[in-house]
């Protein structure tokens, strides 16, 4: 198990653990959206829906509203960008937690997002767009850091992409290859590729009913649920960084 777990944020890694993580980073991107919805009635995981938000906002003149999109997107961006200069700098090093800090700092932030609701309950504009915009930079974060690891094959905070391959593999295994044309080659669905695409769709869908379900019930500090094991994946290559600089430096 504690090889497992170690595994998932290393460094070295396989294509068991970049999907596992991704299964279990689907999920959470699927929870927090729906937390993030139940706090600040606005879903903050995928970046469509907020720019056609910006948009329509800017001919209907509701500026608070754009202004809450621009951030938005920005804060995404900058999540993105935050995750490209953690995992670059470690590359650089040669860190075994090149994914870890990220992952690290997603897990934090989402506590910070679940001690939000010490704030949120006096429901001023400008604490709802902190929190907005601090739930997008978390989305922005995780969403490149299993891009990079997964050589931009994966992405877990949305699922349009995912949809949409889904239906070109359906396509694909629905064609009906002409048996005289044996001088083309077949269309040929990709049975795996297609199992892991109909996996992470049920996982975002499930994270967000296990979301929907615990942040009504529970609060926001129930975040917490999600950032632990981050926190645990995250661990491991940070403590065997640490170990390894303690051993060169005496």
């Amino acid at each position: 198990m504690r090889y497992y777990l170690g595994g998932l944020a290393a460094r070295q890694r396989n294509e068991d653990s970049d999907r596992h993580l991704a299964f279990y980073l689907t999920f959470v991107a699927g929870a927090v959206n729906a937390g993030g919805f139940m706090a600040v009635h606005q879903y903050t995981s995928h970046m469509s829906g907020i720019v056609s938000a910006i948009a329509d906002n800017m001919v209907l003149g509701n500026r608070f509203l754009v202004v809450i999109g621009v951030s938005s997107l920005a804060a995404f961006i900058a999540g993105a960008a935050t995750s490209a200069i953690l995992i670059n700098w470690a590359r650089r090093r040669a860190l075994e937690s090149e994914y870890a800090l990220p992952l690290a700092v997603e897990a934090l932030l989402l506590l910070m997002f679940g001690l939000s609701g010490l704030f949120l309950a006096a429901g001023s504009s400008s604490t709802i767009l902190v929190t907005i915009s601090l739930l997008c930079f978390i989305m922005g974060l995780q969403n490149a850091i299993i891009t990079k690891l997964s050589g931009a094959r994966i992405r877990t905070t949305h699922v349009t992409g995912l949809v949409t391959d889904a239906g070109i593999e359906i396509g694909k295994l629905l064609y009906r290859n002409d048996p005289a044309r044996t001088d083309l080659p077949p269309v040929v669905a990709d049975g795996a590729k297609l199992a892991l695409l109909l996996s992470l769709i049920g996982l975002f869908f499930s994270g967000g009913i296990a979301g929907a379900l615990l942040f009504s019930h529970f609060g926001l500090p129930v975040a917490a649920l999600f950032a632990l094991p981050l926190g645990l994946f995250a661990s491991f290559p940070l403590v065997a960084d640490v170990k390894q600089h303690r051993a060169r430096n005496g």
